[in-house]
This record gives C-alpha cells, structure tokens and sequence, in this order.
C-alpha cells in the first residue's frame, strides 16, 4: 500500500503553529490535514455556556493558513470538536469563521457539517431501555438530571466522518468528536488497518507534545504504511523519541495496554516503539478490538448558579502559621451572618502555597511559602447572593482578629479594584455516561453545504 501521509498542524485548532512548520508539512505532500479543535480539559463552562475556549481570532488565524493551501493541493481538511466543546453553537461559530475566509479569499468549497449535540428524548428513551451507563465516577442518569442538562453532545467516532468523506467534500467541520478519529478517517476510508490509525491518531491529536522539546503548538506529520505508522515533527528543532511516542500514547489513560473509544478500544500489549532515525519513530502492533455493542460518551453540563471571586494575598507570617483557624472562623462568621436568610450558597478558599493545586491531595502538609495567595470563591444560585457571600467573607477575613496579631490595618493585599469580581454562570459536569447506539452515525446527522461564491446554500 502506499504510505498515507497526515498532517497535523497543532494540538487544537487556535493554538498556532509556526508557518515554517506547516509549509515544511506541505513540502511532504500530504492526503490529508486533520485537526482537533476541542477538549473537556477547560471544564463544563464553555459547553453549557454555549462559548469557545479559543479565542476567534486565533482560530481564524489558524484557518487562513490550512484552507488555502488545503484546497490548492486538492486534499481535505477535517475539523474535529469544532468550537471547543462540539455542541451546535460551538459548531456555527466555526462554521461562520470558515465562511468569513471563503468571502475575503475568494474561496469555494464543499463542505460537510456534522451534529454532534443529541436529543434529550433519544436519551431518556434509551435510559429507559437500560442502554445508558455511567462513566466512573458517576452515578446512574437520572430523568431529573437529564432534565435540568442544558445541552448534551456524543463523542462521535470515525463512522460520520467516513460518511462525510463519501461526500467527495473538501471540508469537514464536525462536533465533538473522539480526537483519534478526526485523523483516522481518511486512512480507514482507504483501507489502512484501523488500530494502526487510530493509534497514529492518539498521537496526531497533539501532534509536538509527542516530541521533545514538547509544543501543543507546533505541527506534525504520520505516515500510515500496510502494517507500520511513523510520526516525525515538522520543527527542525524537535525530535521524536521511542521513549516521547510512547510516553504521549499513555496520556490521559489509566491502563497502559487498552485505550477504549467509540465501538471498541486498542490493544497495546503487543505495540513497538523503534527509533527509526534521529527523528522519527516507527509504530507497529497496534490492533483494534470491536466490542460487543457500539457505544458513545456522552457529555453533558447543568447551570447551578452564579460566582463572584475575590483574589487576595497574605504576607504575615502569624497568620500564615495559623490560616486553617482563620478560615474556619471566616466561615463561621459568614454562617452566622446570614442564618436567619436561610441562603443557599457554596463558600471555598484556595490557598496558593499550601495546596491551592493539590488541595486534600497535597502530600506537604507543611507551608513552605513566606506568602500565600487566596481566592475566594462564592456560588449561589443568583449572582446577587454570590456577592453578597464574597463580599461579606472579603471583608471578614480582611479584618479578622487571629491570635497573635499585632496588625492595626487589614491582612490582605488585593492585587485588583474591584476586589470582588463577577465570574457569572457555573456549570457542572451532570451528564458523563454512555450510550449503545444501534447505528454507529445515528446521532450525527450530516449536512452538504457549498461555501463561497454570492451565496452559502445547502445542496
């Protein structure tokens, strides 16, 4: 078979990449370019808001450089949790750059947009038929839960993409999607082995972080062979290692030999990592394994109220030494405080140079530091009584009389004025299971559009 080339140009869509880089891609003639534009990583926010976690501009920047020159070469771009989060404004929003590039270049396209955001009454149909599982460490979906969700999206797996691609489409822009997958379509639809490409794809998703010196930045190339992949940096000043592939294969897994993913989960026990050149790596072994039923992971987020931080700093070593006390009667002041109100809030403090990163997984108990950072952090279920919380704890801990102060004026140093700060809605994760799904493109219905020329219409 003939060696398929991929090309990665960063680890998510807005994050950059050197132009050497990506022209250095280019040189090697590539099938395809293949990009991730999302993660969970960044937390529930930007999925219920609805927002972005990369910047627009950014994004845009990214796109003027990889369409062009896609479109010249005649190869596909393929887009994967297009917006961040993959729900369907995340989705317009990337679409609507994408459309904005076409006008100002002079460009015209066909292109596939894939749905990944699923209906609630799909769902709470097959959370009846018992086809919903939890994901640890989740409980079992509730109908309330599924309720109160705001938008919910499926990790797609490579099944719409193969769809898409039969389209005979220059782009695809799809929501959220499982990141190997956004490289390995191209590669399955062609015939390579699909545990070969998938792994390949667990590598491409961040393409330089594989390499040393590491870069989520910075551009990558595969090569997909009959039954071998290579990946090489595209940075003269980066080099794949056996040791840095093999190390990013294990990212984000808990067991080391079996990656699982939408229909089924590679096996590693019998992968290689061959140091074939200074730097480049050769992959061989990897195999692919279907299960039983085809599953998808859902991802879902509920609003549950407001936040207002304060971000403040301690300098005072008697009130470093005693910090839990102070915080503790901080709490119990604002407790007090507003007992007969009978507010419904949550109240945190993050120490920074204790274990503002760790918290009750800090193995130091003991503070190093000679100052610490706080914030302070109210939710309530209105923005109004999330103020009122911050505030009130601002100004408690302030001036809070601890043992062994012999300060006349405040014990805190706000870095801000304001010192409170609104942080809006709040999400939480409530949706994190999931879902057997009869068909493997089911729930990511696919639509043709033509981008450029007088007018954008669906075909």
């Amino acid at each position: 078979m003939e060696e398929l080339r991929i090309l990665s140009p960063t680890a998510i869509l807005g994050y950059g990449f050197p132009v050497q880089s990506f022209e250095e891609g280019m040189r090697r003639n590539p099938h395809v370019i293949a990009v991730d534009a999302g993660s969970t990583d960044p937390g529930p926010y930007y999925l219920g808001a609805g927002i972005s976690f990369t910047d627009r501009g950014a994004v845009k920047r990214d796109l003027e450089i990889i369409l062009p020159a896609a479109l010249e070469k005649g190869i596909p771009v393929i887009i994967g949790s297009a917006g961040g989060s993959g729900g369907r404004p995340h989705l317009e929003w990337n679409i609507d750059i994408i459309k904005e590039i076409a006008e100002e270049k002079g460009l015209k396209f066909r292109m596939a947009v894939i749905n990944a955001e699923i209906d609630k009454e799909y769902i709470s149909k097959k959370l009846s038929e018992g086809k919903v599982q939890p994901l640890y460490p989740n409980q079992r979906l509730t109908e309330n839960e599924l309720k109160e969700t705001g938008r919910i999206v499926g990790q797609m797996g490579v099944e719409p993409f193969l769809r898409a691609l039969d389209e005979e489409v220059r782009v695809i822009v799809a929501g959220r999607a499982y990141d190997p997958a956004v490289f390995a379509a191209a590669a399955i639809q062609k015939g390579y082995d699909k545990g070969l490409a998938l792994h390949l794809g667990k590598i491409l998703e961040c393409p330089s972080i594989a390499a040393a010196p590491g870069s989520g930045s910075d551009s990558m190339i595969g090569y997909l062979g009959k039954d071998y992949f290579k990946v090489e940096p595209l940075n003269p000043i980066r080099k794949c290692t056996a040791l840095s592939v093999a190390a990013h294969t294990l990212y984000e897994k808990t067991n080391p030999y079996i990656l699982p993913g939408p229909g089924g989960m590679l096996d590693l026990t019998e992968t290689e990592f061959i140091q074939e050149t200074e730097r480049t790596v050769r992959v061989r072994g990897s195999r692919f394994i279907p299960s039983e039923k085809y599953t998808v992971k859902l991802e879902g987020a509920r609003k549950i109220g407001y936040r207002t931080l304060s971000i403040a700093g301690i300098r005072d070593p008697i009130m470093i030494a005693g910090i839990d006390e102070v915080i503790s009667g901080v709490r119990e002041r604002v407790k007090d405080n507003f007992s007969s109100l009978k507010m419904d809030y949550f109240l945190d403090f993050k120490v920074y140079g204790r274990n503002g990163v760790m918290g009750a997984l800090e193995p130091w108990t003991d503070i190093q530091s000679h100052e610490l950072g706080i914030i302070i952090e109210a939710v309530a279920r209105d923005q109004a009584t999330a103020n009122t919380i911050c505030s009130f704890a601002r100004s408690t801990m302030l001036h809070y009389g601890y043992k062994g102060r012999v300060a006349t004026a405040g014990n805190l140093a706000f870095p801000y004025s304001p010192s409170d700060l609104e942080a809006g809605e709040v999400y939480t994760f409530s949706v994190y299971h999931i879902i057997e799904a009869d068909d493997p493109a089911e729930l990511f219905p696919i639509e043709i559009i033509t981008v450029g020329g007088s007018d954008d219409f669906e075909d």
